[in-house]
């Protein structure tokens, strides 16, 4: 029987937080804005580009137009794609799991609110894109998270049901995606969210991916 583990890509499988941060300064320093730190950043980095900058802007209650937050959304993500894996770092155990989970014959995909070339550049410059049988950005398909659309697309395409499949995430977006589209959800600590992992919804939890296995194992997952 075909089984699925759907992840979240920033803050679940990559902390991907310093790179963006270097996206975001670059951009408000451009503009004529005050830089942020990355303790900022982290907290806002799983919401996409358009969102991050937004969120601080309106902190420092400065006025602006949508077409300057436009133009500063697309210099971000054109300096963003040019340097997307600089500074960029697996979380600790994903290699090592998703061997396993290889080996197991476990179907892997990726349910992301970053842009579907994005996501792949970054899996591929971090040497993780061949584990994955599907990557689903935010522009895939004409939803995304948290409607549970972008996730029962992906296990669709890849014909496995719902009770076969776990969703992985770090943030109340991905609890809630998985949550309404009734599949199992493990919750990974210190994501790019402002909420406490105890506020977040989840099946189960973990501190890292090295205590994935032992999960799986207690889920009976591959019974």
């Amino acid at each position: 029987m075909s089984k699925a583990i759907v992840f979240d890509l920033d803050g679940t499988l990559v902390d991907s937080a310093p790179d963006l941060m270097d996206a975001h300064n670059y951009v408000m320093k451009k503009f004529g804005y005050d830089q942020k730190p990355l303790t900022d950043i982290r907290r806002l980095a799983g919401r996409g580009a358009a969102n991050m900058i937004l969120s601080s802007l309106k902190k420092e209650e400065k006025i602006f137009d949508q077409n300057i937050h436009k133009k500063m959304t697309e210099d971000f993500i054109n300096y963003y794609r040019e340097n997307i894996s600089n500074k960029s770092q697996i979380i600790k155990g994903v290699n090592e799991f998703l061997v396993w989970g290889k080996s197991q014959k476990i179907n892997f995909a990726i349910c992301t609110n970053k842009m579907e070339s994005l996501a792949k550049k970054l899996l591929k410059e971090i040497n993780l894109i061949e584990f994955f049988d599907y990557i689903a950005g935010v522009d895939t398909f004409e939803y995304r998270k948290p409607d549970p659309r972008h996730l029962t697309n992906i296990l669709e395409i890849l014909d496995i049901k719902k009770e076969d499949s776990i969703m992985v995430g770090d943030s109340e977006t991905d609890a809630e995606t998985a949550r309404i589209a009734k599949v199992k959800f493990i919750l990974v600590k210190d994501g790019y969210t402002e909420k406490d992992h105890t506020s977040i919804y989840h099946d189960y939890f973990i501190n890292d991916f090295t205590e994935m296995n032992g999960i799986l194992s207690k889920m009976k997952f591959l019974n």
